[in-house]
């Protein structure tokens, strides 16, 4: 059995036991030494944390009747604590009020791990708790702009996830998606954010130690603006290019000279920071992959492309500056120009993004720190072309970030989540990743000690910690499902970089599948994964059954992370993967470099009803959670590939 202590989650730094024990029923009484609106914050945090080891909190009218006492701590640092047991009472010293809300984190988690069988009371271990963070901010950033747009509800539930894992920061990933005031043409039709929403966001966020920081792509990723004839003139490439996030030619980036681009930068930031409070502001700057082939080129031939690239970034600066912001901006094309990081502006941060269990976050770590410039470590979920997620790569490259982020001294720790390619996985193929990240964010030991190749005793804890974090949102045994999940892409074979091989079967369906991790791919590791998909299938349809009948409990309804949905999209998810399998295998009998077209038609018919099938189930699972716009892009990409599977559409494409 594993020792409860290794089930917090975040772990911290330094636990013992102090012999005896704490037992409560029913309600506790707290003392909250912290004053104002920091006080009314941390008391309902209470309530909301300690009723999950099924405890209610009633006001003490002085501390030595309190069953849980706050207090300022002197000469603690901002965000750490103290918590200590005895057998009468806890008592919290905290750095700030943050600390205390983290305190009581772990006090709500330690008192849930030793609640009764019956629930109705808790016999807790008495314990000595020194904590604090590795890193100063720990956020997690979502895609919205990849069509998924989360409804104000979701969010809602998922910044109070994030927090309860001690993450404090969150951005939200915007190219198109925020309702720009004489820009309606551009986010027409995908049920973008408001200004109102952002500010009710901003301020359930707050209360609960969260900053919510304004996100906004300024150079590349602007092609869902520069497409309209509108914008195009501002285009680095009118005409267009092929790039990795579109399936058509189209304008990608920004022209950095053209003085008409930041006045429309100068516009948005108008609009879009007021919503904030947060100082901070990530305005992107990454994958400029068209600079200097259009309309910048003559400059770039002049000065370098990594001078065009730093002047056009300083202007952008000026912009934030002028906000009264700090600057923050993905590190990737700068990397390119190491000998330029030395001229970046001093308060600009950079964040360093890499998603795959080897990348060098130690070499770019150091190239950022020896400049003495700020910089964080973004590592990914992995849940983006996969379906289910990639559990193992994910857990590498979020503890390689931790490490090394923390030996070259950065200071944040940002959990990044994308939605490339239609933003096909669900909300569960993240949680593996969002917890580890969390955990390792705030003790960045813990990650030195992750395995790097996951045993089955880390399977078992990773699964325990995803159903405590769903709290009660999910049948027993679902947490072992996202795992295995998560973990079938190996069972394939072929590894490729940033996506899995199973979602490329299905991706690029009317293609020879032949190239790259294709041609690694045989008929064992198909049957191999067919089969441990049928028997996850299995055990899903079952705990289904259960998580119904907890839909119909208390309060269960007005979540819209509950346990039906997870249930509808892991099932959801599991049969998408069953139709890569499926589709594999057939495709390798026929001659893999032969078109789908040729395959029998009986077999064609079958796979685009499965399909078919699969865009109807994802409509109702993706609006239980997210908003209209965005469905039906997504929805197109399963129609290309029904199309792809129909004999009269031999040169249909579905990159």
């Amino acid at each position: 059995m594993t020792d409860p202590e290794r089930l917090l989650a975040p772990q911290p730094v330094r636990l013992e036991r102090t012999g005896g024990a704490w037992r409560g029923a029913g309600e506790v009484s707290l003392w909250g030494g912290f004053a104002g609106p920091e006080s009314t914050m941390l008391r309902a945090r209470a309530s909301e944390l300690l009723a999950r080891a099924g405890l209610r909190v009633a006001d003490a009218a002085q501390p030595s009747e309190a069953a849980v006492s706050l207090q300022p701590g002197n000469g603690l640092a901002p965000q750490s604590y103290r918590l200590e047991s005895l057998q009468e009472a806890w008592r919290i010293e905290a750095g700030d009020a943050p600390g205390a809300f983290y305190a009581l984190c772990t006090l709500a988690q330690w008192l849930e791990l030793h609640r009764s069988p019956d629930g109705r009371s808790v016999s807790a271990p008495c314990i000595r708790v020194e904590d604090a963070p590795s890193f100063a901010t720990r956020g997690a950033m979502l895609d919205v702009s990849r069509n998924r747009v989360p409804t104000l509800e979701t969010l809602f539930e998922l910044v109070d996830r994030f927090a309860a894992l001690k993450l404090n920061h969150l951005q939200l990933y915007v190219e198109h998606t925020f309702a720009y005031q004489g820009h309606e043409r551009v986010w027409e039709g995908w049920s973008p954010l408001t200004a109102e929403e952002i500010r009710a966001l901003d301020d359930h966020c707050r209360e609960r130690f969260v900053e919510l920081a304004p996100n906004q792509n300024s150079f590349g990723h602007f092609h869902r603006w520069l497409v309209h004839d509108a914008y195009r003139p501002l285009a680095e490439c009118p005409e267009g290019i092929q790039h990795p996030f579109g399936d058509e030619r189209e304008p990608f980036s920004l022209c950095p000279t053209d003085p008409r681009s930041l006045e429309l930068l100068g516009d948005l930031y108008a609009q879009l920071l007021p919503c904030f409070r947060s100082e901070r502001f990530n305005v992107g700057l990454d994958e400029t992959f068209d600079l200097g082939m259009g309309r910048s080129a003559a400059e770039v031939a002049r000065v370098g492309r990594g001078r065009v690239y730093l002047e056009y970034l300083r202007r952008v600066h000026g912009l934030v500056s002028r906000h009264g912001r700090r600057m923050l901006f993905w590190g990737d094309i700068i990397l390119e120009h190491p000998e330029l990081i030395p001229e970046l502006p001093e308060d600009v941060v950079a964040l360093e993004w890499g998603y795959e269990a080897d990348h060098p976050f130690g070499e770019h770590g150091a190239s950022f720190a020896s400049s003495g410039r700020e910089f964080w470590v973004c590592p990914g979920t992995s849940s983006w072309l996969s379906f289910a997620g990639r559990a193992t790569n994910a857990l590498g490259n979020l503890a390689s970030a931790a490490v090394h982020g923390r030996e070259h001294g950065a200071s944040g720790y940002l959990v990044t989540d994308w939605g490339d390619q239609g933003h096909l996985q669900p909300l569960p193929a993240s949680y593996v990743g969002w917890l580890a990240g969390a955990c390792f964010a705030w003790n960045a030991d813990a990650a030195r000690r992750a395995p790097r190749e996951p045993s089955s005793a880390t399977a078992a804890s990773v699964a325990d910690g995803v159903e405590r974090w769903l709290a009660g949102d999910c049948a027993p045994g679902i947490g072992r499902s996202i795992w295995d999940l998560a973990e079938a892409y190996r069972l394939v074979g072929p590894t490729p970089m940033n996506r899995s091989v199973l979602f490329s079967i299905v991706q690029r369906v009317a293609q020879p599948m032949t190239g790259g991790a294709f041609d690694a791919l045989d008929r064992e590791g198909l049957e191999r994964t067919a089969a441990a998909l049928r028997d996850l299938r299995a055990g899903l349809t079952t705990k289904a059954a259960v998580s119904a009948s907890r839909e119909g409990e208390p309060g269960a309804a007005a979540r819209t992370i509950g346990a039906e949905q997870t249930q509808r999209e892991l099932l959801w998810t599991a049969d998408a993967m069953l139709l890569a399998c499926e589709l594999g295998l057939q495709r390798i009998e026929q001659g893999r470099e032969r078109p789908v077209l040729e395959l029998p038609a009986a077999s064609r018919r079958s796979h685009r009803d499965e399909a078919k099938r699969l865009a109807e189930e994802l409509s109702g699972t993706w609006l239980a959670s997210h908003r209209p716009g965005g469905l039906d892009a997504s929805l197109e990409w399963w129609g290309r590939i029904e199309h792809a599977l129909e004999a009269e559409n031999e040169s249909i494409g579905c990159e």
